[in-house]
């Protein structure tokens, strides 16, 4: 076991990254997985912790504090009659599905590609929040047969590999479809749950270097930084949704744009070795 002293600085930037996700989740309703995944890893690189399975690390732990955080939310939404079930019993197959596919293909590539991965799908969810418009459409009704068949698994994997729930990709897609934005984060907040839970599992299973992961790390999950994530968005997400009352959140959400978009860009540039 680590001394105490060598979990310090561990801490005290997870105390911080964990804040400043629970406020951004509660102003914007962005999900967290979009904001912890290159938190943590800059903070394991600057910590010593660079390998390459440290984004394994970070996508696996932040699907675990998704978990947490996709159940309570869904269940505060379910009880408004918010949550389409409809979508979400249809759906679910096919992105547990991608879920567990996009475990495999994680868990069997390097970080940097991972890195890669997250920076170039990490701009297109920038570039969606920035300009993005409320009444853009694909169609009237959300798909089904064949589209819904090759819609749903890729949403899924799509998520693993950049340790998010299904807010990023499940939100967009269902607005396109015609779904009402309070309903589509409502049902969103079930992607989430179902991506997450088979990713997690998935997760606890892949073989890490002890060497090359922070102290108390599961499979791929860190425990430390699982527990203190959920402590503090559990008290500064409040905050957040305080703060969206008091003030118009639009023009932040697309400041946030920005900031997600320079740090996709970023992460793609280290990707890339420049």
């Amino acid at each position: 076991m680590p001394p105490i002293a060598d979990l310090l600085p561990l801490l005290a930037l997870l105390l911080v990254i964990g804040a400043f996700a629970g406020v951004l989740a509660g102003l914007l309703g962005v999900g967290g997985g979009i904001v912890l995944v290159p938190a943590f890893f800059y903070a394991f690189s600057v910590l010593g912790y660079e390998s390459d399975q440290l984004m394994q690390i970070c996508l696996a732990t932040s699907l675990a504090t998704i978990v947490v955080t996709s159940l309570r939310s869904l269940s505060s939404h379910n009880k408004k009659g918010a949550v389409d079930w409809e979508i979400l019993r249809t759906w679910a197959p096919g992105i547990v599905i991608g879920a567990i596919v996009g475990v495999l293909a994680a868990s069997s590539l390097r970080s940097v590609v991972l890195q890669g991965i997250f920076g170039v799908l990490g701009m297109v969810i920038g570039l969606y929040m920035g300009f993005g418009k409320s009444d853009w459409r694909l169609g009237d009704a959300m798909p089904a047969g064949l589209r819904r068949a090759v819609m749903s698994p890729m949403l899924g994997f799509l998520s693993v590999l950049m340790g998010i729930g299904g807010g990023s990709f499940g939100v967009p897609v269902m607005s396109l479809y015609n779904v009402a934005i309070h309903r589509a984060v409502a049902t969103a907040a079930g992607f989430g749950v179902i991506i997450a839970v088979p990713g997690v599992i998935g997760f606890l299973l892949v073989p890490i270097e002890p060497g090359n992961a922070p102290p108390f790390t599961v499979g791929a999950v860190n425990l430390p930084t699982f527990a203190v994530i959920i402590a503090m968005t559990l008290i500064s997400t409040p905050y957040g949704v305080k703060l969206a009352h008091a003030m118009d959140p639009k023009p932040l959400k697309r400041v946030f744009a920005a900031f997600l978009t320079l740090v996709a860009l970023n992460m793609l540039r280290k990707a890339l070795g420049f």
